[in-house]
């Protein structure tokens, strides 16, 4: 890193902003997907919520309605595994949980049983953030199903995924 190119000195340090990964599981209007976030926040104590980011063009995007079913599925530090499954994004239509042992039940999103922890809500808003939208969840529960530290993740850069 040289203080000669402030472009590539800001993009490092950016990205030295540490986020978890998680999947986001969805269920809307009969259908449920899942998909890899990183920019998750609890952004506010009463109500509980949360807000993650996500990019205004991804097919998920369709199904964050108001008041959709979300669940955070917290991921152990060691499940890689997961990264590479959901990471590579689905298709509308595609079964975004073939192979995975899920937990459902009735008027929730489904949950990932390997799962460090889950938080559960409903999309209560969503504004416009520069390239993504930032989506506001209202939280309605959670648990801790095992012990474990979460992932946490720091990229090389901060211009980019």
């Amino acid at each position: 890193m040289t203080a000669d190119d402030p472009q590539r000195a800001f993009a490092a340090a950016l990205g030295r902003i540490p986020s978890g990964l998680f999947i986001l599981t969805v269920a809307h209007a009969g259908q449920e997907t899942g998909f890899l976030a990183s920019w998750v926040q609890q952004c506010s104590f009463k109500p509980p919520r949360l807000s993650f980011a996500v990019q205004p063009d991804r097919p998920i995007v369709k199904m964050l309605a108001p008041e959709a079913v979300l669940a955070f599925n917290i991921l152990e530090a060691s499940q890689t595994d997961m990264i590479a499954h959901f990471g590579k994004g689905f298709s509308p239509g595609d079964d975004a949980f073939r192979g995975l042992e899920i937990i459902r039940e009735p008027g929730k999103a489904p949950v990932l049983a390997e799962a460090l922890a889950v938080l559960e809500g409903r999309v209560g808003g969503r504004v416009t953030a520069g390239d993504h939208d930032l989506v506001l969840v209202d939280l309605i529960g959670g648990q801790l199903l095992c012990d474990g530290q979460p992932m946490v993740h720091i990229r090389k850069n901060g211009l980019h995924y």
